[in-house]
C-alpha cells in the first residue's frame, strides 16, 4: 500500500509528537536528548547518565551508534531551518564527542562531562524560541 504525504500528515496529526510542525520536532528532539544524556542518575551522585555514555562503553560500535543518534538530532534541526553555521556547530559537537569517545577510558570519562546532545538542544531551543515562539515550553 502506497502512502502519500497528505495521508502521512493526517495520520501523524492524530499522534502527538509525530507531525512535521516545529512543536512536534521540538518534542522529539527533547525526548531523544533526555534518552541520550539523562536517562537515570548514578547512585550516590547527582550525575545524570544516558544511553550515550552507556553505548560509549562498547568500543567503536557504541560510539558510532551514539553518533548516529546525535546526527539524527542535527538532521531534525536542518528540517527546522537552522542556519548553516548552527548546523556546522552542532555537527562539530557530535564529531568531537565521537572522535574523543573512540579513545578508551578518556572517551568514557568525557561522555560524563561533554554532552554534545545537550549543547545541540540548547542551540535548537534558541532557534525555536526566536523563530517559533509558540513551541516554547514553560517549565514549572
Amino acid at each position: 500500500m502506497k502512502m502519500y504525504a497528505d495521508q502521512f500528515d493526517h495520520m501523524a496529526a492524530s499522534m502527538p509528537g509525530m507531525g512535521r510542525d516545529p512543536a512536534s520536532i521540538r518534542q522529539r528532539i527533547e525526548i531523544m536528548e533526555r534518552v541520550l544524556e539523562g536517562l537515570f542518575t548514578l547512585p550516590g551522585t547527582k550525575q545524570r547518565v544516558g544511553l550515550d555514555a552507556i553505548l560509549g562503553l562498547v568500543p567503536i560500535v557504541g560510539d558510532i551508534a551514539s553518533a548516529a543518534m546525535g546526527a539524527w538530532i542535527v538532521w531534525e534541526a536542518r528540517n527546522l531551518g537552522l542556519s548553516k553555521f548552527q548546523l556546522a556547530r552542532m555537527t562539530a559537537n557530535v564529531g568531537f564527542d565521537t572522535v574523543i569517545g573512540i579513545i578508551p577510558f578518556v572517551g568514557d570519562a568525557l561522555d560524563l562531562f561533554f554532552r554534545s546532545n545537550s549543547r545541540n538542544l540548547r542551540i535548537i531551543r534558541r532557534h525555536l524560541d526566536r523563530h517559533h515562539p509558540a513551541t516554547a515550553i514553560i517549565d514549572a
